[in-house]
């Protein structure tokens, strides 16, 4: 365990931004996998993917080029 008082602080911000990021990513997860859900509208569920998928490559928790990759795969399944 840290010493010093800064340090105490850090593990405190890394542990609140841990989480965010834990409860951004799940709920990106949850949200693709509602687009293969039965009996669900498929282009609202994939709308709603795609701003989430967005809204984790803002907070980077998501690299560009991966949200990019995200959207469009969810884009395939949506008209393939």
């Amino acid at each position: 365990m840290a010493n010093i008082k800064s340090a105490k602080k850090r593990v405190k911000v890394i542990e609140t931004k841990t989480l965010r990021n834990k409860m951004i990513k799940s709920s990106l997860k949850t949200a693709i996998k509602k687009t293969d859900a039965e009996g669900v509208d498929k282009e609202a569920a994939v709308r709603a993917a795609i701003k989430k998928v967005d809204q984790a490559c803002a907070k980077g928790i998501l690299h560009k080029n991966a949200a990019a990759r995200k959207k469009s795969q969810l884009a395939r399944k949506l008209n393939g």
